[in-house]
């Protein structure tokens, strides 16, 4: 499985969807963004930190399968390999918002892929400060 290695920064405030989908597809965030914009997909829209479909349907056009239901988080060690993680989840007048960021589990390692440009290391190991409230398991391309 080639799984990501490398954070991909936000351009955008919103744009987390985008820079995980990204990272996730080896990418650039303009390429992603791109692809996404091409597709109906946009960063300012709300409905990409609060619906799962957009994401999944740019990883799909990225040639990324997901598994179609999301699963409950109940510990680091229970996550697949690479997954989607929807962190900060909070209601917002009644609706779900949250932060996606990617979990990588490697042959030596685990660490979190976080586009958030104001974070001073974007590939994260505080797995205590880190609050999943579920995740979408991810398959990446073979190379």
């Amino acid at each position: 499985m080639n799984k990501p290695t490398k954070a991909v920064i936000q351009q955008e405030t919103t744009g987390c969807a985008i820079a995980s989908a990204a990272a996730i597809a080896k990418i650039e965030y303009e390429k992603a963004k791109t692809i996404a914009n091409q597709i109906g997909i946009y960063a300012a829209d709300i409905c990409i930190w609060s619906e799962t479909q957009p994401i999944r349907t740019l990883l799909k056009q990225l040639d990324i399968q997901t598994t179609p239901s999301e699963s409950h988080f109940t510990r680091w060690d229970d996550l697949p390999d690479c997954a989607l993680l929807a962190l900060k989840w909070h209601l917002e007048h009644g609706k779900p918002h949250w932060h996606w960021a990617v979990f990588v589990r490697d042959e030596n390692h685990c660490y979190v892929l976080d586009s958030n440009k104001r974070l001073k290391a974007n590939i994260r190991t505080d797995f205590g400060r880190m609050k999943p409230k579920w995740f979408i398991e991810v398959y990446p391309s073979e190379p």
